[in-house]
């Protein structure tokens, strides 16, 4: 097994030939037909599509009223020119009275796809890869702005995004998942709620039947505090298609209606288990479940697995949400 920071480097070899990749796929062929390209230029990874997460956007640049590329950077070329304005936003927008200049944004989602390594919950490569189009936005300057941030990304303007070019595909990030939930233990010994989940997992029917990466992935950040430590956070989003079902069962529901309910919900969603990670995570199944499991279980009603009332046991004596 490769080390933390083995994972690191082979992640890095493998990015040129995504790029290349992503370079000569076309996003109107969806997700499905990026795998297959991926699986083309990496024939040791099997990745499949997970997840397409949508709704975002960035700065991107500005161009004329011809549509000539001014700057690929907005906010750096707005912090520059005011600079040479000694901060002054009047004198700014005085300088550029006359001129027609166009913000741009980058609109898009990002696709996430797995690659499974081995048996454990979290040993696979994960692959997050953008798709954007640059869109042509406000008029700078146009609407009299007072602060950089009326400037650069106003509320509620009347301009019509513009398309510039097609959207194209763009490498954010591979890594293995596993690599980097240890180098989250290696700063903060105490278990985070994401490795009690994936724990919690590899302890249950879940484990046992299916693959996390098959209903989950995670979205990782790394930054750095005040003092330049590194601060990790990791958060599973289920790979579900819309909204996760609703758990049919009132409260205080015991026996086996709480059984059916508890089936109905595993069916919909794929795996057993499910409701309970959906319980900690998508606040889909409220969390008196747990307790009238246990109960049940404590009462004879043996419709649940014991490996799965230990694990749920476990959560009673110390809950925690993800």
């Amino acid at each position: 097994m490769k080390t933390n920071q083995a994972w690191i480097e082979y992640c890095k070899s493998l990015s040129p030939a995504i790029v290349e990749t992503c370079s000569r796929t076309a996003v109107s062929a969806g997700g499905t037909s990026l795998a297959r390209a991926l699986h083309g230029a990496l024939p040791d990874w099997q990745f499949r599509h997970a997840l397409a997460r949508g709704g975002w956007y960035r700065l991107g640049g500005i161009v004329d009223g011809q549509g000539q590329r001014v700057s690929d950077n907005l906010e750096q070329w707005v912090e520059d020119a005011l600079d040479a304005c000694d901060g002054d936003m009047q004198q700014l927008i005085d300088e550029h009275e006359g001129k027609t200049l166009y913000a741009t944004r980058f609109v898009g989602q990002t696709h996430y796809l797995t690659a499974n390594v081995g048996d454990a919950a979290d040993d696979f490569l994960q692959l997050e890869i953008e798709d954007l189009q640059e869109m042509k936005v406000h008029q700078l300057f146009s609407n009299e702005p007072t602060t950089l941030e009326e400037l650069v990304d106003p509320r509620g303007g009347k301009d019509v995004p513009m398309p510039l070019g097609l959207p194209f595909y763009k490498l954010r990030r591979i890594q293995h998942i596993g690599a980097f939930l240890q180098r989250m233990l290696a700063q903060k010994p105490e278990p985070a709620s994401i490795h009690r989940m994936l724990e919690d997992w590899s302890k249950s029917s879940a484990g046992s039947t299916s693959v996390y990466a098959n209903h989950w992935v995670i979205a990782t950040r790394e930054h750095l505090d005040r003092y330049h430590q590194p601060v990790f956070r990791a958060q599973p989003i289920a790979t579900l298609a819309g909204d996760p079902p609703e758990f049919d069962a009132a409260p205080e529901t015991t026996g086996l209606k709480l059984q059916e309910a508890l089936n109905r919900f595993d069916r919909a969603v794929g795996y057993p288990m499910a409701w309970y990670f959906h319980m900690l995570t998508t606040k889909a199944v409220p969390h008196w479940v747990a307790q009238s499991t246990v109960e049940d279980a404590l009462a004879g009603f043996a419709y649940l697995p014991q490996r799965d009332v230990d694990v749920i046991r476990s959560w009673l004596h110390r809950p925690y949400s993800v």
